[in-house]
């Protein structure tokens, strides 16, 4: 190998004949200051990326919204394209305000503006609940809920979508649950995001065990809560019994414990029994 002298890499730079040191441009602080503008750069790209695409993700949550309600409500063909789902979503689907505590549609408010995720961080637009009311394990519930009327081509309700949700083994389960205008009788269930263990508790997707809930009365004949998930398996003939899932113990615990408040006095108790007494026909 040759001497370091005679190679022109470490060969001293020349300055009007004074012999200099060579720059090292591999410096910590210009390597810093690479890493700082690249950084700078791809956070402008990002960020911009993210405005840009604000719209776009709104629109797609929306659509996903539609689809799932469409399905719940048997609705939904193969392959339906976006334009067709929101041409049906816009013909027969109904949104609606509805207050839990008196269980009345809010009047003059419009269900395409509400954000309950707001509402939810809002004091004066949700409540707190006490650990021993909160059953689903849900901590606040707002004081609006969006639910959805299903209509026919003649406009009459046949359908009442409610939107459902409570903490299962993992995580935190959201539904959309579809009853008939008696406002007891389940005519599809939809689990739609939710965070269980795939074959167990993620069974809850499964259209096998969805398809055990239509048909089922979740309240009893004094309007109270009924729906029972059985381990083991329910007997056929228990109208308001489902099948619990195999080796899921604590997701079925879930779904019960979901239901049992969202079909009381806190969730839509007082709203079912207005549609008992005939609200839908003055909705």
């Amino acid at each position: 190998m040759l001497p370091c002298s005679t190679t022109w890499w470490c060969r001293p730079i020349s300055n009007g004949g004074k012999r200099v040191a060579k720059r090292n441009n591999d410096s910590i602080a210009k390597t810093l200051t690479v890493v700082l503008v690249l950084c700078l750069v791809c956070s402008v790209v990002v960020a911009g990326s993210a405005v840009g695409l604000k719209s776009r993700q709104q629109e797609q949550r929306l659509l996903d919204k539609q689809r799932n309600i469409l399905d719940v409500a048997g609705m939904l063909q193969p392959k339906m394209s976006p334009d067709d789902i929101q041409q049906i979503y816009a013909s027969r689907i109904s949104p609606r305000l509805v207050n839990l505590a008196s269980g009345e549609f809010e009047q003059g408010a419009a269900a395409d503006n509400f954000d309950q995720a707001a509402a939810l961080r809002d004091n004066q637009q949700s409540i707190a609940l006490p650990p021993a009311q909160d059953i689903a394990g849900i901590q606040r519930r707002s004081n609006l809920v969006e639910i959805y009327l299903v209509r026919n081509e003649q406009d009459k309700v046949e359908q009442i979508i409610l939107p459902v949700y409570g903490v299962g083994l993992w995580s935190m389960m959201y539904a959309f649950v579809a009853l008939d205008a008696d406002g007891s009788t389940v005519r599809g269930l939809s689990y739609y995001d939710h965070g269980e263990t795939p074959g167990l508790g993620g069974e809850i997707e499964n259209p096998h065990w969805r398809a055990k809930w239509i048909g089922k009365q979740l309240l009893d004949q004094q309007g109270q809560p009924a729906l029972r998930v059985v381990k083991g398996g329910a007997s056929p003939d228990d109208v308001h019994a489902v099948d619990g899932l195999s080796g899921s113990t604590l997701t079925a615990n879930g779904v019960q414990h979901t239901f049992t408040f969202w079909l009381g006095d806190l969730g839509f108790g007082p709203f079912l029994k207005n549609v008992r007494e005939g609200a839908l026909n003055n909705g």
